[in-house]
């Protein structure tokens, strides 16, 4: 049953036109959460750049530490499906304080973590409120904005998840040459507890809650299927060699047919209103489209976001300081121009945003086709500028037309089937482009090529692909359309 603080989406909306108090308490809650949002996306892209510095401190192998991202992701990929149902049952303020609670208690375990083991251990905590926030965000906001207003308020969530990124490595890079490891969660935690207790005192309960039985079994069908798929791409994106471990193919495997299975579940169950991932959003023509293009964009930003770093340290010789330097302006500019996409796709819709934003981030990714060793890093920065530019084109208008175009009840499905596929797809994006990658590296070097042209064979290998999907994006771009229920505002 609903708490008397929460009004359903319709009586929100209206209250949020009419009722500048309203409106106050609204625009309060949704700070908070994107605060909070900002700071766990923040930690997770400060560790971009420190496995090697912790391979160091730690004394562990390439392998060992990256289990430090894997283990996240891993996490991630677990919790985020089982939020469409915790969205359901909780209301906003009991869960942005369990998320929060989590991510503190993860930091401050990570800040005293004396081995990889204990640091790996907090990694997960964390993760467990980091994979809440993001769809509680996009949840709050869908049933509290009105639809013509959606645009501006998913620009702000753009920022949100586009200057944390940028700023991260750079952050990350001042850190490690000033201070040791444990002061990238040292920092964190202040800012965090910060958040919770603010949150503490003043967010309400703004959303709808309704009685929804948990199936256990889908609860286990969806941790062995997100996580088998995700850690099974995420191994074979950190292989050497063309041969991919056994280990990464059963999980793959596993996570293949217990999703076929969790589907099926999903689908029957979804009939009596008991499906933990409601699926019937993808009847939705308007959120299916959308939702396809953001996991092509996914795939190739993130596998991009991999193999830059790869190339820059290891063919320009440039520093982990340098690097994240060089990424922080794309990532400004796109949170700069992300206020003002939202804006336009409220007076224009998403196709005269979505399709040069494709096209642009298509034309960089052929541009990164011509890359060797002697390159510019200025080439890079204009570059990663461009794909700032690109996706800030591209991500309000995707997140806003996806979840207007499926109907309230399923909003906190909608939000965590995104949450999920973005996982799916950016592991999908590293393990592809980096696999291509070593498998080109590796014949080049069979043949007599040096290892650092070999290497930069194989990373223009990689763009290659990478710019052919992006095609793919483009031509899915023209079929993104607005909401019909928009046109009658």
């Amino acid at each position: 049953m609903a708490s008397e603080n929460s009004l359903d989406s319709a009586q929100t909306a209206a209250l949020l036109a009419h009722d500048p108090r309203f409106d106050k308490r609204n625009r309060l809650v949704i700070a908070v959460l994107m605060v909070s949002t900002f700071v766990v996306i923040l930690n997770e892209t400060l560790m971009i750049v420190a496995i090697p510095h912790l391979m160091t401190a730690l004394g562990v192998t390439a392998g060992a530490a990256q289990w430090l991202t894997t283990a996240f992701l891993l996490t991630m990929s677990i919790v985020i499906p089982v939020t469409g149902f915790l969205l359901q049952r909780m209301n906003t303020r009991p869960v942005f304080l369990l998320a929060m609670t989590l991510f503190s208690v993860g930091t401050l375990m990570c800040a005293l973590a004396s081995g990889l083991a204990a640091l790996v251990v907090g990694r997960v905590i964390q993760a467990c409120g980091t994979a809440v926030m993001m769809p509680l965000l996009m949840t709050t906001i869908m049933m509290l904005v009105p639809e013509q207003r959606r645009g501006q308020f998913m620009g702000n969530v753009s920022v949100v998840i586009s200057v944390a990124p940028a700023i991260g490595p750079a952050a990350a890079g001042f850190i490690l040459s000033q201070f040791d490891w444990p002061w990238l969660f040292w920092l964190v935690l202040p800012i965090s507890l910060s958040a919770l207790a603010f949150g503490y005192f003043r967010i309400v309960n703004v959303t709808v809650t309704r009685y929804a039985p948990v199936d256990i079994p889908s609860v286990a069908l969806s941790g062995i299927a997100f996580g088998g798929i995700v850690y099974g791409l995420s191994s074979m994106g950190q292989i050497d060699t063309h041969n991919a471990p056994i280990a990464a193919w059963k999980a793959l495997t596993i996570g293949i047919f217990s999703m076929v299975i969790f589907i099926w579940r999903q689908l029957r169950l979804q009939k009596r209103e008991q499906a933990l991932l409601d699926l019937r959003t993808f009847k939705s023509h308007g959120f299916s489209i959308s939702l396809g293009m953001m996991a092509i964009a996914m795939m190739t930003f993130f596998g991009a976001i991999i193999l830059l770093p790869i190339y820059m340290q290891n063919v320009l010789a440039l520093s982990t300081l340098q690097t994240g330097l060089i990424f922080l302006p794309g990532g400004l500019i796109m949170g700069l121009l992300a206020p003002w996409v939202g804006r336009l796709y409220d007076r224009h819709g998403p196709v005269r945003l979505v399709v040069p934003g494709a096209l642009i981030f298509s034309a960089v990714l052929w541009g990164m086709t011509q890359l060797d060793t002697d390159s510019s890093w200025q080439f890079i920065l204009l570059g990663h500028l461009l794909i700032g530019t690109s996706l800030a084109l591209v991500f309000t208008p995707l997140f806003t037309a996806s979840m207007s175009s499926i109907p309230p009840p399923l909003y906190s499905h909608g939000s965590a089937l995104l949450g999920s596929i973005q996982q799916l797809a950016g592991a999908a994006g590293v393990a592809l482009l980096i696999a291509l990658m070593s498998v080109e590296s590796a014949r080049l070097t069979s043949i007599g090529t040096p290892s650092i042209n070999a290497l930069a064979g194989g990373i223009r290998n990689a763009f290659l692909w990478a710019a052919l999907l992006s095609l793919v994006a483009v031509i899915t771009a023209f079929f993104v359309r607005r909401p019909v229920a928009m046109h009658k505002q």
